[in-house]
């Protein structure tokens, strides 16, 4: 893969193999996850991306652009996956299933708990509202398909969301997440939220299978 475009690295790599963009990114992510956001200066990120300090404005604005676009990496393959599988035919609650179980693994996958970044006091700020858009436009979904597994229990839509995201909670405090059995309990969880019974969750995830 062609490594995209961008200034020379501080360090190593003469030949320009790696992708500095990336190594920001992950840079970045780490020090926001310990230190906190507003601790963590550009030069920070740079020392420990390996890369110069200039090298970051070459591929972001600032710290708040680094932050948008991880917090977006939380939540677009989410809101692409609930579109798909709203404009599907098959059964609702396996669609549900589906979404609430890719979310999961989502947020639960990778070496870094990314969605402890959702409460800095530093992301109501207007700088994201790209990121509250797409996550309101997943709550959205989410709504529509409790809506439609359980038309009776319209209260309990809003609720979906929540029972998702309590993840990034249980990750925090929990040394070590198995992501695929922690996906597979939310996911029924969601539907015996909205009343499902055990007849109902175990066609729903023999029906999911196919739509993720």
């Amino acid at each position: 893969m062609a490594r995209r475009p961008g200034r020379p690295r501080a360090s190593g790599d003469p030949h320009g193999e790696r992708d500095t963009r990336q190594d920001v990114l992950d840079a970045a992510a780490a020090l926001f996850c310990t230190v906190g956001f507003t601790s963590t200066s550009t030069r920070s990120v740079a020392e420990r991306a390996g890369v110069r300090q200039a090298s970051i404005y070459h591929h972001f604005a600032g710290k708040d652009a680094i932050l948008l676009e991880l917090l977006l990496g939380t939540v677009q393959p989410s809101v692409e996956l609930a579109d798909a599988l709203a404009a599907g035919s098959d059964p609702a609650e396996a669609r549900l299933w589906a979404l609430a179980h890719a979310d999961v693994r989502l947020l639960t996958d990778g070496p870094l708990n990314l969605g402890v970044l959702y409460v800095l006091p530093e992301v109501a700020g207007d700088q994201f509202a790209e990121f509250h858009a797409q996550r309101d436009r997943l709550r959205a979904r989410y709504d529509e398909l409790a809506a439609a597994v359980a038309p009776e229990g319209t209260e309990r839509g809003p609720l979906v969301l929540g029972l998702v995201e309590s993840v990034i909670l249980r990750r925090r405090d929990t040394a070590s997440l198995d992501p695929v059995a922690v996906a597979d309990a939310v996911a029924d969880g969601v539907l015996r939220l909205l009343g499902c019974d055990e007849q109902r969750i175990e066609a729903a995830q023999k029906a999911a299978v196919a739509l993720v």
